[in-house]
Parts: structure tokens; C-alpha cells; sequence
């Protein structure tokens, strides 16, 4: 499988787009941890929202898929009615289908919807709004950057 590294420069790039596309308005942002962290921030940061959660997900073993998507660490929304769910890709789908569920199941008068920078057309699920269509499997700066090798720790 082909990888494409990503950059920050892209990253924020991408960010501001997404901002552009992004037509509703919302009173909190939940982050899928690990890959939507650092968008649900800049997101936070330009719409001016406090409210911005993170709910946690194991899906991936590394590069492997596992077979079920493990959703916990659910935030409290007990004043939201509009959220925006963010990650870093739609990959499968499996993911945002499984928090969907889990959010939906524990709010039931909450509307979510998805953005995410990166979306795979063969997913079981499309985000509202994404920025690019993945192709390839990608690696992002904030997990290659900070695996490489560091001369001043001796890492």
C-alpha cells in the first residue's frame, strides 16, 4: 500500500478549508481521539467554542484494522444540541459509525453530524464535510514527526 506523509502546512491549510465548507452551526466539538485532537482544537480556536470534548476509540492495532471499533470515555453534553464529531479520516467508516451509535444512544435530542480532512469513498459512511479523498494510507505529521529519530535524547 502506498503512504503519502502529510504536513502540518497542509494540515492547517486543510483546516481553513473545512471552516469554508462547514454550513451549520454548532454548540460543541467532539474530537475522535487520537486523529481528531489536534483539528477539534484548531476548529475550537477559530469558531471560538469552549466546548470542545474528545471521545476515545480503538480500531487499529497500528496499520491493523481489529474487528470491532471499542468506543469509551464519552463526554457529558448535557447543555449541546448541535455537535460537531471531527476525526482525522473516514477511513472504513467503522469508527464514526460506532461513536455515532454510542452518541446517539446516550443523546437522543442532540443532532451530530461529521467533518473530517480526509475521506475514503469506499467508506460505510460519508462525512458532512471533508476536505480530500484519501487514496492511499496516510501518515500524518504528528505521528511521524514525533517517532523520528531525536540526536538530542539519544531516541
Amino acid at each position: 500500500m502506498q503512504h503519502i506523509y502529510y504536513p502540518y502546512g497542509d494540515f492547517l491549510s486543510d483546516t481553513k478549508q473545512l471552516t469554508q465548507k462547514i454550513d451549520w452551526k454548532f454548540d460543541a466539538i467532539i474530537a475522535i481521539a487520537r486523529g481528531g485532537l489536534g483539528l477539534a482544537q484548531l476548529l475550537g480556536e477559530y469558531y471560538d467554542l469552549r466546548a470542545v470534548y474528545g471521545i476515545n476509540t480503538i480500531g487499529y492495532d497500528d496499520t491493523t484494522k481489529l474487528e470491532a471499533v471499542k468506543v469509551f470515555n464519552i463526554p457529558e453534553l448535557n447543555d449541546a444540541k448541535e455537535v460537531l464529531v471531527v476525526d482525522d479520516i473516514v477511513d472504513s467508516g467503522d469508527t464514526v459509525i460506532e461513536v455515532l451509535k454510542v452518541l446517539e444512544q446516550t443523546y437522543p435530542n442532540v443532532t451530530f453530524k461529521i467533518a473530517s480532512l480526509f475521506y475514503k469513498k469506499s467508506a460505510k459512511i460519508a462525512p458532512n464535510w471533508y476536505v480530500r479523498e484519501a487514496k492511499e494510507w496516510i501518515d500524518f505529521f504528528w505521528t511521524v514527526d514525533m517517532k523520528k529519530n531525536d540526536n538530542a535524547t539519544g531516541k
